[in-house]
Formats: structure tokens, C-alpha cells, sequence
């Protein structure tokens, strides 16, 4: 069903509904609503042009509203019309949040999320591809949208023309164990280069994480603030030109009030911000999951951090930022995900996840696939990464340190561009068809 269609500066966007099964191994059970735009040059709505379907980083984030006229998109409407999935439980597509699941049982809660990964995101995409009638289409997968690309060859191979990934090859056998203590080693790389640029921000990071454990601090939500939240914002190292913005926020943490120094309002209103778990609980719930198959992740993060105790804060110790990582007592802190304790809980202990990848399938591939892979991103491990593609025929990389994690996003025309160079030329190799 197509909602409503706009041109803006020569591009059509178009809106789509879909009504897809919770469960495809039940799918006269419950149904979602599964939204999707199209995305094309206005004069070429009838083009014969493929189309190239957005798999969005996350887990638990909508597709891009973005002007198309910009970035990856712009390149990609040289030789593609584009679907943005909101993958189910984001954006328009029946989303989940504390408010959708307030009427739901612990024990339905755990059910229904336990339908939200990339198996049955690409489930749904499948779907939508057989309802358009489209024998093939290519898709690029942005960090999680790559694992959702790896889930996508190795359940329907024969339905992608090719496979263009940036900062996210997971790991197709490994346990989240061997996730983290990688991670956490990246993300103490990041803590020490951007010490070392500013070392006066050591100071007002062990300042503030004295400060709040020594007073009651609020959040403008309500929120009681704790140094565990604070070490948080380290995620932004994640991304390109993250540290000069960190620096200034932590420059102005404190003002006077009656000869008295607190956290400022501002401050304490950008670590509110900073808090994408509160909007966007599938994030929190089911990031783990993620690298799950057959076995529990049993707070993974939170175990493997005390095989790096320097980042459990002390006073009179180095203070440091931690990463892209959940751990059980945010379900007792963050105010909109207190409600979902009970389920978050039983998810972690979850041992019987459907496998997300085959690696038999991805030793026989002939989908070309080309991958961005950023030599520093401080979520996605380089060296499994490439123990990954090593193990799938046609799958090139392209190794830069030229940009962080963020590449699509900070310059998305060309890192596209190269990608798609690089699956023409495997392509040419496989004497499979050229794209126009």
C-alpha cells in the first residue's frame, strides 16, 4: 500500500506499507506493519534501473530521512532506485518502544522481541521484494545493516544482483565474548588518543565522575545521572570528528551557583541526549543478540569488562569513556527502559537463537560483494572482520583508515562509489551482467 508521494528538488519519495507475519514460521499469527520508501529521480518512475535496498546501522534505528540530492543516495540514483527499510520495530514500522510494549507480559515482551532480528528483517524484505515482483536486487548494509547483508546471502542468495557493506562484517562463528574483549581494546585506544590531545579533559572527566558519586544529580527526565551513564558518551569516539565536540562539552560541565560549583543544565541536557536507548529500547534489548546463534549472550559486555577492570572508575584513578556496550544495570537506571528489566533479563539468558548466518552457503557465494572496512572503527573488529571475508568467495575489501566507523555517512558519494566499482569489477570476473 503506498502512502503518501512528494518530489523535492527533482527527487520522488514515495511511501510504502506492508502487512508482514510477526513470525514466518507462523504466518497466519500475528502481523506487522512494515514501512518502506522508494526513493527515485521524479522523471524516471518508470526506469528500468535495479533497485538498491538500505539496510540502517544499529540494531533498532528507522532508515535515513535524508535528502537524496546528498551523500551515498546521490550516487546511488546514478544507477539504482532506492527502497530505505525502516526495519521492523523502527520508524513507521510498528515500532517498539517502552510505550508499545507497556501493555505486554514480561513473557510476551520476551516472545514478540525475540522476532526482531536480522533474520526476520531480511525475512521482510524478501517479502516485500516477491510482493513488487523483483527477481534480484542489490543491497548495502551500513554496520548493522552489513550484518543483515551476510544474513541476506546466506538465506536467499539468489535474490541479490550485489552486496555493497561499510563498517559492518561480523564475525560468522564466533561467540560475543571474543566481540567484546576486542572492542574494549579499541575503545582504550580511543581513551588514550583523545587523552593525549587533551589532557586537560582527564581532569574534568575524573572531576565529574567525583562529583557524581559523591551528590544525587539529575537528568532533566528525572533521571538520577551516575558515573556508569557518564562513561556512556564514549560511543561518540565511534564516529569521525567526535573529539573536539566531547572536549567542549566536558570544558562548560561545571558553573557557579552561590560560590558553589554543579553540573551545568546544558551539560546535564546533552548527556540526556546522548541516551539513544531511551527512544530507541531494541538498541539496548536485543544488541547483544546480535552476534547470538544458538547460544546466550549472557551480558556479555558486562562480564568481559572485568577482564579490563581500568574501566570500572575509582576516585584518584584514570578516568575512562566506554564504548558501543549494554549492561544489565541500564534496565535499572535508564528511566525508559526500567519497564523492560524483566524481559532484557530473559533475553540475555536466551540459548536457542536461530542461526543468522550459514557459513556453507557463504563458502559457495557468487553474489559480488564489496566491503568498506575502516582499519580503526572501534565497533567492528578489522582482524574478524577479515577472518570473515577470507571465508567467502567474491567478497573484496577495500581497507582505509581514511575515515571511522561513520564513512557512509561522512562521505557516502565516494565511499559508494568505490564500492560499486569494486563490484563491477568482481562482477566482469564472474561474467555475470554489468550494471548500466
Amino acid at each position: 500500500m503506498n502512502t503518501n508521494s512528494f518530489v523535492n528538488d527533482g527527487i520522488r519519495y514515495t511511501g510504502h506499507y506492508f502487512t508482514l507475519p510477526l513470525d514466518y514460521q507462523a504466518p497466519t499469527g500475528e502481523h506487522l506493519q512494515v514501512f518502506a520508501r522508494s526513493v527515485e529521480i521524479a522523471n524516471e518512475t518508470d526506469s528500468n534501473k535495479p533497485w538498491l535496498v538500505f539496510f540502517q546501522g544499529g540494531p533498532g534505528f528507522p532508515s535515513p530521512r535524508m535528502d537524496a540530492n546528498h551523500g551515498w543516495m546521490k550516487r546511488a540514483l546514478q544507477q539504482f532506485r532506492v527502497l530505505l527499510l525502516d526495519q521492523r520495530g523502527t520508524g513507521l514500522s510498528s515500532p517498539v518502544t517502552h510505550e508499545t510494549l507497556a501493555s505486554l507480559t514480561s513473557e510476551q515482551q520476551v516472545t514478540y522481541l525475540s522476532h526482531f532480528r536480522a533474520d526476520n528483517i531480511v525475512r521482510d524484505a524478501e517479502s516485500i521484494r516477491e510482493q513488487w515482483g523483483i527477481q534480484q536486487w542489490a543491497i548495502l548494509g551500513q554496520s548493522f545493516g552489513g550484518f543483515c547483508s551476510l544474513t541476506y546471502l546466506s538465506l536467499f542468495p539468489n535474490s541479490l544482483l550485489r552486496s555493497y557493506i561499510t563498517g559492518g562484517v561480523p564475525s560468522i562463528v564466533r561467540h560475543a565474548d571474543d566481540v567484546y574483549r576486542a572492542t574494549y581494546q579499541h575503545t582504550q585506544r580511543k581513551n588514550q588518543r583523545f587523552f593525549q590531545q587533551f589532557p586537560q579533559a582527564q581532569t574534568w572527566c575524573r572531576d565529574i565522575a567525583d562529583y557524581l558519586l559523591s551528590h544525587e544529580v539529575y537528568l532533566p527526565n528525572g533521571q538520577r545521572f551516575t558515573v556508569e551513564q557518564f562513561q556512556q558518551i564514549g560511543i561518540r569516539f565511534g564516529v569521525s570528528d567526535s573529539f573536539l565536540p566531547t572536549y567542549y562539552a566536558l570544558e562548560s560541565a561545571f558553573v557557579s551557583v552561590n560560590g558553589e560549583s554543579v553540573l551545568n543544565y546544558a551539560f546535564l541536557n546533552d548527556m540526556l541526549m546522548a541516551q539513544a536507548y531511551q527512544t530507541n529500547p531494541i538498541y539496548a534489548i536485543l544488541h547483544e543478540s546480535i552476534y547470538c546463534q544458538s547460544s546466550a549472550s549472557r551480558w556479555s559486555a558486562h562480564r568481559i569488562r572485568d577482564e579490563y577492570p581500568q574501566f570500572h572508575y575509582q576516585s584518584g584513578q584514570p578516568f575512562l569513556f566506554t564504548g558501543e556496550m549494554v549492561y544489565p544495570w541500564m534496565f535499572e537506571q535508564y528511566q525508559c527502559l526500567q519497564p523492560l528489566k524483566t524481559a532484557a533479563m530473559q533475553l540475555a539468558e536466551k540459548s536457542d537463537w536461530s542461526m543468522l548466518y550459514s557459513p556453507d552457503t557463504l563458502s559457495h557465494n557468487a553474489v559480488p560483494i564489496s566491503c568498506a572496512v575502516y582499519a580503526d572503527d572501534m565497533f567492528v573488529d578489522m582482524e574478524l572482520t577479515k577472518e570473515t571475508l577470507d571465508a567467502i568467495p567474491y567478497a573484496r575489501a577495500w581497507i582505509t583508515n581514511e575515515y571511522e566507523h561513520n564513512g557512509l555517512r561522512a562521505d557516502g558519494e565516494r565511499v559508494l562509489d568505490q564500492l560499486i566499482q569494486m563490484g563491477e569489477q568482481t562482477a566482469s570476473e564472474l561474467g555475470l551482467t554489468l550494471l548500466s
